[in-house]
């Protein structure tokens, strides 16, 4: 993921011991902008019968920080999940010279 030129937003879809049950692209973007829709997160997290999730996404520029729209977006999937058993574990930015993970920073 660091090295594409669009971006693209994964989820990782976990069970209640934190295994895997799949990991895939919800959805893909332009150079700076992947639309992320909160309702269908949580939809499919339900029909995976998945308890957590880790929300992954990359940007092309290559900077991992974090954007406002970013931090919003997670706050907005973690209410929605929260109500129905779904635990945002993090969510992860990669660039190409490293990563940023919203819970290490302290962003969630």
């Amino acid at each position: 993921m660091a090295h594409e030129t669009t971006e693209q937003f994964r989820i990782l879809f976990l069970d209640k011991r934190n295994q895997l049950i799949a990991d895939e692209v919800q959805q893909r973007g332009t150079v700076d902008h992947t639309p992320v829709y909160p309702r269908e997160v949580v939809k499919r997290a339900l029909e995976l019968s998945a308890t957590a999730i880790i929300l992954v996404h990359n940007h092309p520029s290559g900077d991992p920080t974090p954007s406002r729209a970013d931090i919003d977006m997670t706050q907005t999937i973690i209410q929605t999940a929260k109500p129905l058993g779904i635990t945002i574990h993090d969510h992860i930015i990669i660039g190409k010279d490293g990563h940023a993970s919203l819970k290490g920073l302290r962003l969630i």
